[in-house]
């Protein structure tokens, strides 16, 4: 997960779309999706940008390929500025369709994929996701049930890769993550991100502070990075976080929100020769999210009615749709306990 999860494709030309599709159904050819799930994506795209062209503005399409339990998916997210719908659900019947809303299709959309969610405010717009696996899905393994993490990594335009990047692990006692923005851009900012994930990955530090410390003196020789770290512990119930610079971490719950502070300094260069973890208990926040400042530093998931009951892609989309700055690395890192 160092590198940039997505790749964006504007979806405002129809003259593009033929391209956007052959490019997205090479990365999932390349992934070694078989020949009825490539149609299958075909078709998919074939409805979002026919939507998108039709009954919307501004649109734009990401794509991503993970993993989940070794097994590969491909992700789509359709995101526009239209004209948004009063009842998305109600529109997902094939065929149906109203004058400047974006609807036909949606119920194609929805059986093609394996995992599909829409979330649609009137005069706000739309965001689509539609998520085809390589293989028939397993059930999820009792890590995965109980912890949902989602990464919205984008590299800057013109930017062969990004100078963002997120890395997580978990086992039956922690679940550890990294996010962290390299300074500047491209290649060098990336490879101090590379360099730190290494760090983060050897060291069997538990405390976030701890982590940091570990990386600061691994990437001495890099430009360096601003990051935070945030562990969970499955059996205290407990977030503990720490950072360096200017990620903004938010914890959330169904009604309350809480910022989360973070130390002055550069990974690599300097840091607080004292730095004090913060805990935070799953009984008061069962969600953390995290931004690097490609993304505006006002964001506000509370602003949108019920987003909450919608997958973290969405949510993370929602930040991005609103937030992003398109002239900067970004990057949209979620991590939701689901039960214990």
């Amino acid at each position: 997960m160092v590198d940039a999860t997505y790749v964006r494709f504007a979806a405002n030309e129809r003259s593009y779309f033929s391209i956007l599709k052959k490019e997205i159904r090479l990365k999932a050819e390349i992934a070694g999706f078989d020949t009825k799930k490539l149609n299958d994506i075909d078709l998919i795209i074939s409805e979002i940008t026919s939507n998108l062209q039709k009954y919307a503005k501004d649109g734009e399409v990401l794509a991503g390929l993970f993993y989940e339990q070794d097994n590969c998916y491909l992700e789509l997210i359709s995101i526009d500025q239209g004209p948004g719908m009063s009842s998305p659900y109600n529109m997902m019947a094939d065929g149906f369709s109203s004058e400047n809303n974006l609807g036909m299709g949606l119920g194609s959309i929805k059986r093609l994929s394996d995992k599909f969610d829409i979330y649609s405010i009137k005069g706000w717009g739309t965001i689509i996701l539609s998520r085809v696996y390589q293989k028939k899905q397993q059930p999820k393994s009792s890590l995965a049930i109980r912890m949902e993490v989602r990464t919205l990594v984008i590299a800057m335009p013109g930017q062969p890769v990004s100078g963002d990047g997120t890395y997580y692990s978990i086992n039956d006692r922690y679940f550890k993550l990294f996010v962290a923005d390299g300074l500047g851009h491209g290649l060098d900012a990336n490879y101090a991100v590379r360099e730190a994930v290494i760090a983060f990955k050897a060291s069997n530090q538990i405390s976030p502070s701890a982590i940091l410390k570990d990386i600061h003196l691994s990437i001495t020789k890099t430009r360096g990075l601003v990051g935070t770290i945030v562990v969970f512990d499955f059996e205290e119930k407990i977030w503990t976080m720490a950072g360096v610079g200017n990620i903004t971490t938010r914890m959330s719950n169904f009604l309350d929100i809480k910022n989360q502070m973070s130390h002055n300094g550069i990974v690599g260069h300097n840091i607080p020769l004292t730095m004090n973890d913060q805990e935070v208990a799953l009984n008061n926040f069962h969600q953390v999210t995290l931004c690097s400042d490609g993304i505006k530093s006002r964001w506000e998931l509370a602003k949108y009615p019920n987003i909450n009951r919608c997958d973290l892609s969405i949510q993370a989309a929602a930040i991005y749709k609103d937030y992003a700055r398109h002239t900067d690395d970004m990057s949209v890192v979620i991590a939701k306990i689901n039960t214990l």
